[in-house]
């Protein structure tokens, strides 16, 4: 068993990433199921908008299952007439675009300010942590609720809003353990040969603390894109023409009792990649951490 160990710890990262990931049958779908996604979201617009766009009455609330307008319509159509499963296809890259662009801008600024936060004097780590705060008193959707009804709703703004909610959670998140690894030996190691502050917390700290915050990131997608689902849902989010799943529920909703497919196959879709997202954070969260790690790999041994 520890011969096979340390054979595994002597694999390539990418390839031992993905050995473990294989391994790990949940995480493994998950991880397909979001590659689906993604190449969706990039090719989708580009194969099927011309189908996104055309209205058929004929077709109008097409059920679904029905090959006879064609594959497109598997799915059924909408009250237009326009292929279901087009519009869920093409619909994933402003859904992706979004929840992708406000993690990323909030783990951006939130982890920034938690390096100052917990590596700088303690008055600046107050002022800051006040700041989180300010931002943490309202409730996240209220705040976007009220900033999109203000401001016209798109996707800058979406994202803007969205990004703002979320960044006291990579703030806080950042600063704790900042706190916790600049004790560390290593760290007070390199201040006594004299490195800077900053080549100390990009080189020293960020690569400590970064398999935290990239499945916090994971985790906090899947919110993000809830998040953006209940505002379409409210109507204050993406408008018509463009689409994203969460309108497309919006849009279903009054033909629940009629057409129950125009609101459940974008629902479903919602569901199962937030599900998918979950089951890979969790995954992450042993795979990135070096003393947890060999229990995945102990797992793929004893599986293959």
């Amino acid at each position: 068993m520890s011969d096979s160990i340390l054979r595994n710890t002597g694999r390539s990262g990418p390839r031992r990433f993905v050995g473990m990931l294989v391994a790990d049958k949940l995480a493994c779908a998950a991880a397909l199921f979001l590659l689906l996604v993604f190449l969706c979201a990039v090719f989708g617009p580009a194969l099927l908008g011309d189908a996104v766009t055309g209205t058929n009455l004929r077709a109008r609330n097409a059920p679904p299952f029905s090959l006879d307008r064609g594959w497109l319509f598997l799915l059924g159509g909408d009250a237009l007439g326009r292929p279901l499963l087009a519009r869920i296809v093409v619909a994933a890259q402003n859904t992706i675009i979004i929840a992708a662009s406000a993690v990323a801008v909030s783990l951006l600024i939130g982890s920034t300010l938690g390096l100052i936060a917990g590596y700088a004097g303690k008055w600046t780590g107050e002022v800051i942590m006040r700041l989180a705060d300010v931002i943490m008193s309202f409730p996240s959707l209220l705040l976007a609720v009220i900033v999109l009804y203000v401001l016209a709703p798109s996707v800058a703004n979406l994202v803007i809003v969205l990004a703002i909610t979320r960044i006291p959670i990579y703030l806080r998140t950042t600063r704790a353990e900042v706190l916790e690894v600049r004790e560390r030996m290593f760290v007070q190691a390199a201040t006594v040969m004299g490195a800077s502050s900053t080549r100390i917390m990009f080189r020293h700290i960020v690569p400590v603390i970064l398999p935290t915050l990239l499945t916090i990131a994971t985790l906090d997608f899947a919110f993000v894109m809830l998040a953006e689902s209940a505002l379409s849902f409210l109507g204050i989010g993406i408008q018509p023409p463009e689409i994203t799943w969460g309108l497309m529920v919006s849009q279903g909703r009054q033909y629940l009792t009629t057409a129950w497919w125009l609101a459940f196959w974008p629902g479903l879709a919602i569901i199962l990649t937030t599900m998918s997202l979950n089951l890979l954070s969790s995954w992450m969260r042993v795979a990135l951490n070096p003393t947890q790690r060999w229990r995945l790999e102990i797992g793929g041994k004893t599986n293959g």
